[in-house]
């Protein structure tokens, strides 16, 4: 968070200074911890914060959009630091170039990711009964530049998101790619993947 966090301020700060920018793309695997965005409701945390502790599991509320959300080992958490003025992007445009570089992601496993109406993020058989997340979006800006960003379930442990209604819903699931293809991913040539898909959507970075 801190790199992130830094990285935004010096944009914001070169930006008005008139001065070249340098936009950074972080990937990390966090250690088990539950997030809640500007806009989330602590009703739909299912867990005490006591026995949060007892599991060794944090809580952090974020200056990011959306709802609660998890994080975890075999989650890549991308932390894409973009002046969108430099891509001639505004935010609503980005947030979706976000999921569709996902969607693109996920086609080279021959998984078709979609967007659901009304709800930030990649989805799986949205319009089904069997609707299940599989990529959350949260995403801050100020003066066009961005932090926080999406969580891509690889191998994720997705028993955490029993805890919580996940980004707010309690009647849709969530999956990751290893439950989709029933085998685990390796998740470095996912990261090393998803680096190439960005430089095709963002071919300045």
């Amino acid at each position: 968070m801190g790199l992130q966090t830094d990285d935004f301020q010096y944009i914001i700060d070169a930006k008005s200074r008139k001065e070249h920018v340098v936009n950074t793309l972080y990937f990390c695997e966090h250690e088990p911890v539950f997030t809640i965005g500007n806009h989330g409701n602590d009703s739909n945390l299912l867990i005490s914060e006591t026995l949060l502790k007892e599991r060794g599991i944090s809580l952090y509320r974020t200056n990011r959009g959306g709802d609660i959300t998890y994080h975890g080992p075999g989650q890549i958490t991308g932390y894409p630091v973009f002046d969108l003025e430099y891509f001639k992007m505004g935010l609503r445009q980005y947030v979706e170039t976000l999921e569709e570089i996902i969607i693109h992601f996920l086609s080279v496993y021959d998984i078709q990711g979609q967007r659901m109406a009304g709800a930030t993020g990649v989805w799986i058989e949205p319009e089904t009964e069997r609707a299940r997340k599989i990529a959350a979006i949260g995403v801050k800006s100020s003066r066009f530049v961005t932090m926080h960003g999406f969580a891509l379930n690889i191998n994720t442990d997705l028993n955490y998101f029993s805890l919580i209604h996940p980004c707010g819903f309690i009647d849709k699931g969530v999956t990751s790619l290893a439950a989709e293809l029933r085998n685990a991913i390796d998740i470095d040539k996912c990261k090393m993947q998803l680096v190439k898909i960005f430089m095709k959507f963002f071919s300045q970075v």
